[in-house]
């Protein structure tokens, strides 16, 4: 991986905002606002207030704040209320502070029945299997399926790769490994190819959804995927509880029929079951899965069927808006645009005793910090030039649904927003030397970002965990796709004074809290990390909203192409 630290010291070329010309431009960018005018809203920014909205999000009477239930109604009347204490106007034209994310609720009851030569093969629901079906039907039937194993089951020219090899996999059942191809570096065995699929980093061909929407592109009658904890980066038990119970997905024209019929998942054990009954090595297919020359492998004899019996509803959502007008004349018609998801999992009625996903760090926390930054924003003596959104999204832990449904709807043109910054799980266990930069290397806000981290006297670590594909997983995503450059950090784990504490703490909260019911504000929590964080966010963003130029991609990032032809057609 690159050193971050070096931005501190190199110019970098951004792109003009007005003239779309390239203008040279350090990366140690001072804010038009003196620091002792910074100072008052920096102070806004604290551990205190960032705990008493976590402390009412999290709460059990907000039930977990799932999409279409009091949980959403309570969250969305707090968020708005709160944009409104703090004088934003309303993020809506319309003169409201929500914008309707109309979605389709399903809770499926799935069955599975696997069969290898006539001979069932044991499942239980959650034990062994999940499996949930987009298409809003009362049912869903898949009867007597082949089944083919798709090693990685990708499809990507750009590495001269394909795991289909023309196969025709119509009316199959792909069973596939879950992240993108570890392909072995040939100097060096130990470590991974950076020249294929990023090397350790995760690509979005790692990503469930991909799976899934190439299983639906080739005509699959279902995909099957195959958990194993280290590198999904999750333990079982996650998929348990985000694929169980009501799902969530965008209103569409065909009721989402055009998707593959089935989504499933099962553990490792099971797979490992299912090949040795099929006469196959699941180890030995892995191995031969990272070769380019892998072809599609049937189960021999190998059947499953599937029923999803649905319970619909048509659900009316909300991203929920508020907006700083800009001071400028010219530069008000620009945006930012700082995101934060507000929605968790729910309660669980089938459990006894405690049975709400309270959300505390994921992402009460997130939301707490957008809160924040609003405030620092609106304490400004002198605004910035440009306007700023705050947008709390609804339906992230559904696949990032509503900031896909902004992004591809936006109540401010895509071409007129400059750039989002994103907030999902603040850290908890102090303060950090470091910050990490999610997904690093992908545009020139990293750099400004990076400025501003050095001169605090802290330093900027790339993605810790880069295998976890973190930037395909959160809402900046979706601006990203779109072409807007987009930030996305999380918290250090160098705790000053504690070393291995944040190390373990992360880890701690993987293992034992990530979509869990256990998710709740720890004794030992310490959100002093989090509000020097957050107060970090809001000096990028004000250097970004009063800046002479626009943020733009970096050479070689997957986005460039995108914001390229956005503004080219703008002009």
């Amino acid at each position: 991986m690159k050193s971050w630290n070096r931005f501190a010291l190199i110019a970098v070329l951004l792109l003009a905002a007005c003239g779309r010309k390239e203008t040279p431009q350090t990366p140690a960018p001072a804010s038009p606002a003196t620091e002792n005018a910074l100072a008052p809203a920096l102070a806004q920014i604290d551990a205190a207030d960032l705990m008493k909205h976590i402390k009412v999000l999290s709460s059990d009477e907000f039930e977990g704040r799932l999409p279409g239930t009091p949980g959403e109604e309570k969250t969305v009347a707090y968020i708005s209320a709160q944009f409104k204490a703090l004088g934003l106007a309303p993020g809506n034209p319309d003169g409201s502070f929500v914008q309707n994310v109309p979605l389709l609720g399903i809770d499926g009851k799935p069955t599975m029945s696997l069969s290898v030569n006539g001979k069932k093969i044991a499942t239980e629901y959650r034990r062994d299997f999940v499996a949930a079906t987009s298409r809003f039907v009362p049912e869903v039937k898949v009867e007597n399926s082949d089944l083919v194993f798709v090693g990685y089951g990708v499809q990507a020219p750009e590495y001269g790769w394909d795991d289909y090899k023309g196969v025709d996999v119509h009316g199959k059942t792909l069973v596939m490994l879950i992240n993108d191809p570890a392909i072995p570096d040939p100097k060096d065995p130990a470590k991974l190819d950076d020249a294929m699929f990023k090397g350790r980093a995760m690509t979005y061909y790692g990503r469930w959804t991909y799976k899934y929407e190439i299983a639906s592109t080739l005509g699959a009658a279902a995909a099957i995927i195959i958990h194993e904890t280290e590198p999904a980066a999750y333990p079982w038990a996650v998929v348990q509880n985000s694929w169980s119970g009501e799902q969530f997905n965008l209103a569409s024209a065909d009721k989402n029929m055009s998707r593959v019929p089935v989504q499933s998942w099962i553990t490792s054990d099971k797979a490992r079951e299912l090949f040795k009954a099929s006469g196959l090595d699941f180890d030995a297919l892995k191995t031969a899965a990272l070769s380019r020359d892998f072809k599609p492998v049937p189960l021999a004899k190998a059947k499953v069927s599937y029923t999803i019996e649905n319970q619909l509803r048509e659900v009316q959502s909300h991203n929920v808006i508020g907006k700083l007008d800009g001071s400028d004349d010219k530069l008000k018609s620009e945006y930012l645009i700082y995101t934060a998801h507000w929605d968790h999992l729910g309660r669980d009625t089938t459990l006894v005793g405690d049975q709400i996903y309270n959300g505390a760090a994921d992402n009460a926390s997130g939301v707490a910090g957008l809160l924040e930054i609003a405030q620092a924003f609106e304490t400004l003596k002198v605004k910035p030039k440009r306007s700023v959104l705050f947008i709390a999204v609804t339906a992230e832990e559904q696949g990032l649904l509503g900031s896909k449904f902004y992004s591809e709807n936006p109540l401010v043109p895509l071409d007129q927003t400059v750039a989002t910054f994103n907030m999902d799980v603040l850290g908890s266990w102090g303060a950090t030397r470091d910050t990490q930069i999610v997904g690093a290397g992908q545009n020139t806000l990293e750099d400004d970002y990076a400025a501003i981290v050095t001169r605090h006297g802290r330093i900027v670590i790339a993605d810790a965990e880069p295998q976890k594909g973190s930037y395909f997983r959160s809402d900046q995503f979706n601006f990203a796709k779109q072409g807007v450059p987009s930030l996305y950090t999380k918290a250090g784990v160098d705790v000053i004074g504690k070393p291995g504490y944040g190390e373990s703490k992360r880890a701690e909260y993987t293992a034992n809290d990530y979509h869990k019911l256990s998710d709740e504000i720890k004794p030992d929590w310490d959100l002093s990390g989090a509000a020097l964080d957050a107060q970090l966010l809001f000096e990028v963003g004000d250097v970004v909203a009063n800046g002479d130029v626009w943020p733009t991609w970096k050479a070689g990032s997957e986005f460039k192409a995108k914001r390229d032809s956005t503004l080219k057609g703008s002009r």
